[in-house]
């Protein structure tokens, strides 16, 4: 056994796994119960991937529009997920959201604004009212620069570049600490917590066409997962409907929707406006304000309110593959969106500026003047831990999750910009509730040397044996089984396929080998990265194999449409007591009748209610 009191242990309260939004938001909460909290994170700080995020966070402010509100901004969320939301997590995002942005905007971060000084918002797809407080097309990159600044100034210590591997558990079952390992020495650390927070992002990365960065490797899910912790809905995989198909230097880089809240429209390689022909018979009666703007949108008119294009993601996405395949795609198999000719050069530079830079630094192309090719490109995660939902605690005592990592919030389908306002909200609830069971704790638990020395060994095998696997090789093979097998279109026997391969995937993993030492070594953090986004791949092929129905972000074209008991159950993974994976249908709980009304309402009932509610 490895003589694991010799490894430096750190003692915190809270400690948090991931610095993207959700976890400086639940790192600011925790500090600021008086908690001692870290955040551990294995890029460095202020490079987390909510930096990607674009367009803007939804929040009801009704700053642009003030018919906006909490009670629709929940219909939207509800309706755009399906209904399989967690009904009281949504009703907790819709209610807190302009709360938090608000406190954002205290707290230094420098929102576009209207012209009476307020916060701006943009139209985007899913929601009814120009929604997205947005900082250009940086508001990610403002978000996370706010909260970590405010964050070190308020007293949080922060551990770069240092990997999380796996979870310790007391004798009670409840998580105490964290194995840790520092990516520039390969040198270990254990971290003893009373409350440990994941907020670890997404698995892209399981994918060839992604969106994601390298950190998105699904290390919550996994780590969760062989805690004993629950994971929940991981079939819904949204693919953003405009990822950059061409040129390969950019292949998988989101295209914000802003470019479509913007004016951008989507062509075929006729050069139809084909979303005008995949409009949900849904959207064609409830996305109008009266009759004659629904007959407007039947009718292809471009001056329509709100235009097809920021449709539900999943609906775009659909339409752009159907495209395709019936041979209408763009040159590289995608379709061209064009914002060349709805705004002159100055004012998408202006109203765009890291799009314009980006793709003409990176692709050589000057989207002022050319269409881009896009495509549908993995980008988010719906399931994931599962978790209370007052109190973001999963099914592990101890163990915290929020942010994309936790599943509940969007159901089948996430509507574009409700992501950082999640982060935002979850992250808060996440670090309270954190917070208050830590403080029930009164002294740290020891540390079960045999776990630690286990977790120790398994990392450092990989760089011991004489031969082995490629890392590298497996990953590209898992990439290319996903993308083709479990990818947005999904047949049953594509699935089995898809498990069978990932199967023996997994028995090449046994032996993989990364060459060299632990000091500066990335063959063996991806070797690392790879064990979890095994276990995320074969919790996500299982569950869309088990959910025999088209819901949302899930498209089996074997089971087309949505089935009447697929609301009835949510379909729960966890690690059984032979090691093997197991997945079950659990009943949902029936929702409150009131969240229930108010996302089944039509909108001018809700529009009038509301309007009477003020008036009081």
């Amino acid at each position: 056994m490895l003589d694991v009191s010799e490894i430096k242990t750190v003692e915190h309260d809270v400690l948090i796994v991931g610095a993207g939004g959700a976890g400086l938001s639940a790192a600011i909460e925790a500090s600021s119960q008086g908690m001692s909290t870290g955040i551990v994170m294995k890029s460095l700080l202020g490079k987390a991937h909510t930096v990607m995020a674009e367009g803007g966070m939804a929040a009801a402010l009704g700053n642009v529009d003030d018919r906006d509100h909490w009670k629709i901004h929940f219909r939207d969320t509800m309706r755009g997920g399906k209904f399989l939301n967690v009904w009281r997590m949504a009703e907790h995002h819709a209610k807190i959201a302009p709360d938090r942005v608000r406190l954002l905007e205290e707290w230094g971060a420098v929102f576009d604004r209207t012209k009476n000084g307020l916060i701006n918002q943009r139209n985007f797809g899913g929601h009814r009212y120009p929604r997205l407080a947005h900082v250009g097309d940086r508001t990610g990159l403002e978000m996370i620069r706010t909260l970590q600044d405010h964050g070190i100034h308020q007293g949080i210590e922060v551990y770069m570049e240092c990997t999380a591997l796996d979870l310790l558990k007391n004798e009670q079952g409840e998580v105490c600490g964290i194995v840790c390992m520092w990516r520039e020495t390969g040198t270990f650390t254990i971290f003893k917590a009373k409350s440990i927070i994941f907020a670890t992002g997404g698995g892209g990365k399981a994918w060839d066409v992604t969106s994601n960065s390298w950190e998105y490797t699904g290390d919550g899910y996994a780590m969760a997962y062989e805690s004993g912790a629950e994971l929940m809905d991981l079939e819904f995989n949204q693919f953003h409907p405009t990822g950059m198909v061409w040129p390969l230097s950019v292949k998988g880089i989101l295209v914000t929707e802003s470019v479509r809240g913007e004016g951008g429209v989507l062509l075929n390689n006729e050069g139809t406006r084909f979303m005008f022909n995949y409009i949900p018979e849904l959207f064609r009666s409830e996305t109008a304000d009266t009759e004659e703007e629904a007959a407007r949108w039947l009718a292809g008119d471009p001056k329509a309110r709100r235009p097809p294009e920021l449709l539900t993601r999943d609906v775009v996405a659909r339409a752009i593959n159907e495209e395709v395949k019936a041979g209408r795609g763009s040159k590289h198999g995608g379709a061209y969106l064009n914002f060349a000719t709805q705004r002159t050069a100055d004012d998408i530079k202006k109203k765009l500026p890291s799009m314009y830079h980006q793709f003409k630094v990176l692709a050589e192309l000057d989207i002022t003047k050319e269409p881009m090719e896009v495509g549908p490109t993995c980008h988010y995660f719906m399931g994931g831990i599962r978790v209370d939902a007052d109190t973001a605690m999963s099914s592990v005592p101890g163990l915290f999750a929020c942010g994309e990592c936790a599943a509940g919030m969007h159901g089948a389908n996430r509507l574009g910009g409700n992501s950082l306002s999640d982060l935002l909200v979850f992250g808060f609830l996440a670090g309270k509730s954190a917070s208050q069971h830590a403080k029930k704790i009164t002294k740290y638990s020891e540390i079960n040397k045999e776990q630690a020395s286990e977790i120790i060994r398994n990392a450092t095998t990989i760089l011991n044996r004489e031969s082995g696997t490629n890392p590298y090789l497996l990953h590209e093979e898992l990439e290319q089984n996903m993308q083709t097998r479990v990818g947005i279109i999904r047949t049953n026997n594509e699935l089995i396929k898809g498990i069978d391969h990932i199967e023996k995937i997994k028995e090449s993993y046994k032996s993989v080998k990364a060459k060299g030492t632990s000091q500066f070594n990335p063959g063996w953090h991806e070797a690392l990265g790879l064990r979890n986004l095994l276990i995320t791949a074969e919790a996500v092929a299982r569950a869309a194999l088990l959910r025999e129905e088209s819901r949302g972000a899930h498209t089996r074209e074997d089971f087309p449409g949505e089935r009447e008991d697929g609301l009835k159950y949510n379909i729960v993974t966890s690690k059984g007591e032979d090691g093997r994976m197991k997945l079950i249908k659990v009943e949902r709980p029936d929702p409150d009748p009131e969240l229930e009304r108010i996302a089944k309402s039509s909108i001018e009932d809700l529009e009038n209610e509301i309007a009477e509610e003020r008036k009081q």
